[in-house]
């Protein structure tokens, strides 16, 4: 799915990075619980959805290699998340949704999860 539609899909914001046109996502994770995220293993390319806005959560997808992260139920990104993801060439996006409609609604128009 394209970070455009899903933006669209959830009334999103990119807060910070570059949103490309054409790039996908394949499959999404959604936690709050960041040593579960540490736990996915995947190749495909990944998007974590989260109410979790803290630095840890951009340390955590740092380590896992997720270069897209959609904050959920309005949480606000910081200047330092921002630094830190600019500097690990991340997306971050925010959507005044659930974690649950936010993931309802982009599963039931296509995006896949993890498991």
């Amino acid at each position: 799915m394209k970070l455009e539609e899903i933006n669209s899909l959830i009334n999103g914001k990119v807060v910070e990075g570059q949103m490309p046109p054409d790039k996908t996502i394949d499959c999404a994770f959604a936690s709050d619980l960041m040593s579960d995220v540490l736990t996915i293993r995947t190749e495909k390319s990944l998007m974590l959805i989260t109410g979790l806005a803290n630095l840890q959560t951009i340390r955590t997808c740092e380590m896992s290699d997720i270069k897209v992260i959609l904050f959920v139920r309005g949480k606000k990104v910081t200047e330092e998340m921002k630094e830190l993801a600019a500097d690990n060439e991340m997306i971050l996006m925010e959507t005044d949704y659930s974690l649950f409609r936010t993931s309802g609604l982009l599963y039931a128009a296509g995006l896949k999860g993890v498991y």
